[in-house]
């Protein structure tokens, strides 16, 4: 299946999708290169486009949207970055400025790298006419570009607010273009993914070979809700979070479930057929590579922090510390089995083969989740084609949980969704009997431990408003964290300020 998806990878020329410099007029630029497919040559076939559309699924391997996630946690309570990946240090210490560079440069540039490409491949898709492409094929190629487009957009609404809203490809004269109001670039996440739900396959992910599905739309909209559904005093809003409850609710009917093992989602030679899986961005070793396993088992780049170790339970479900089973001298015993699977400390051992890591452990820890025991020990050679997972069920019950308990409060249905993500790993039920702030709070706890550095936390910090509050409070970090409400939203680029020849003006916050 990975190999269907993205064999075609190799074809990276095709990811500028033949775009630069396809309006020239010297007769010696009109010449068809001899090394690359030539945009004269291209989009003739339905063959062009599914090497296209390929394309662009490849686009998804951006380290922004796939390697670096697991960093987006060393900008919280969870890790530390040792490296500074992506400025992540820069970022915690609240030096923020649109020259701040890493992460702040590569969500923008990689979103909108994403963005200029599907909105190529719709262009050319709309202009075909060729016979071997049917309306329905057309729709569903169409769809499958939205959903990308969708998830782009979706970064920039998050990160920046208001952006550039761009849906066709620019030209030298249009190439500026001034920011669009933030609402406006959420009305446009929603109407890519409401077009990608409508024209997606009704089928599971894991039967699609690679390709997005309705449910992986349907998902990504869940998600999307959930991160609008309060308000910028952290207040939820009933109408937004009723309809992400109810997509959910369709979801929990839709033929996924919870890989009975939990590390099966994470491991490359069982993700393929885990039932968990909605979408992930594939990778195929030796072409395709990733390192996402070696940067983060070996080399450490994220080390988790002693208050993210501190908050697994007990396998009592009391809390470490308070439980009679508290070990200070040995912290990962008779804990959540998801802190094993998460978390490393010395030398992990998976079937008699002990992992050294490569770096020092500034905290004590290292993340567990991500190792490929098969290709141990890592070297500079070692490659893995572990896919990343963009949407898993295991979330999907998460978010339902959290917005039926804040329509309704804590209804068995919620009991259900967040007992069946603890019931997975041998955990105890949460105690029943709580009002609905006692379940929020277990809610976000178990979001936290079950999503451990899947790039959950930090948007989850923000949405809730609860960033300027939890992050100053952090005093195990390495280095001092520091948090403004001005941070809620980032600066645009320098670079694209500069560019942009006084087009872009700058967030209110960074002037």
């Amino acid at each position: 299946m990975k190999k269907y998806i993205y064999n075609l990878f190799k074809y990276s020329a095709l990811s500028l999708f033949l775009l630069a410099g396809s309006g020239c007029e010297k007769d010696f630029l009109e010449k068809n290169p001899l090394d690359q497919i030539s945009s004269s040559t291209f989009w003739k076939t339905k063959a062009d486009f599914d090497m296209a559309l390929t394309a662009s699924y490849a686009t998804l391997q951006n380290s922004i949207f796939s390697t670096a996630m697991p960093n987006m946690d060393a900008l919280t309570d969870n890790g530390y970055g040792q490296h500074n990946y992506n400025g992540s240090q820069r970022i915690v210490q609240g030096d923020i400025s649109p020259s701040s560079g890493g992460f702040i440069n590569d969500v923008y540039n990689g979103s909108y790298q994403g963005i200029t490409r599907i909105n190529i491949f719709l262009q050319q898709l709309s202009n075909y006419q060729g016979a071997d492409i049917s309306n329905d094929l057309k729709a569903r190629y169409e769809a499958e570009a939205r959903f990308l487009r969708g998830f782009y957009y979706y970064q920039l609404y998050f990160f920046y607010g208001a952006v550039p809203l761009v849906t066709e490809p620019l030209t030298l004269e249009t190439q500026n273009q001034p920011k669009a109001p933030a609402d406006k670039i959420l009305e446009q996440v929603m109407s890519d993914l409401n077009f990608a739900i409508t024209a997606l396959p009704n089928v599971r992910y894991g039967a699609n070979n690679g390709h997005a599905v309705k449910s992986s739309a349907e998902a990504f909209k869940a998600r999307v809700l959930m991160y609008v559904g309060y308000n910028e005093n952290g207040e939820p809003k009933p109408e937004i979070l009723t309809q992400a409850r109810d997509l959910l609710s369709g979801l929990m009917t839709s033929g996924y479930s919870l890989d009975p093992v939990y590390e099966n989602v994470f491991r490359y030679n069982t993700q393929e057929s885990s039932p968990e899986i909605m979408f992930s961005i594939k990778f195929l070793a030796p072409d395709n590579a990733t390192a996402m396993d070696q940067w983060y088992g070996d080399w450490l780049v994220v080390s988790p922090l002693q208050n993210m170790v501190n908050a697994y339970e007990s396998t009592d479900g009391l809390p470490w510390g308070v439980s009679p089973l508290t070990n200070p001298n040995n912290p990962m015993e008779n804990r959540d089995p998801r802190l094993a699977k998460t978390i490393f400390v010395n030398a992990p051992k998976f079937n008699g083969k002990e992992h050294l890591p490569s770096n020092n452990r500034p905290t004590g820890y290292g993340v567990a989740k991500f190792l490929s025991p098969d290709l141990m020990p890592y070297g500079y050679s070692t490659q893995s084609h572990q896919d990343w997972v963009v949407l898993r069920y295991g979330e999907v019950l998460l978010m339902y949980a959290e917005a039926q308990n804040e329509l309704v409060g804590p209804d068995q249905s919620v009991y259900d969704a967040i007992n069946a993500i603890r019931s997975r790993v041998g955990m105890p039920d949460v105690p029943k009997g709580l009002n609905k702030v006692q379940m929020r709070e277990r809610i976000r706890q178990e979001r936290r431990i079950e999503l451990a550095f899947e790039g959950f936390r930090y948007y989850d910090l923000k949405r809730w408003r609860t960033a300027e509050t939890v992050l100053p409070q952090v005093k195990d970090g390495i280095i001092p964290y520091k948090f403004e409400k001005r941070f809620y939203l980032w600066p645009l680029p320098q670079t694209e300020i500069d560019k942009s020849q006084g087009v872009l003006v700058q967030n209110p916050d960074y002037k």
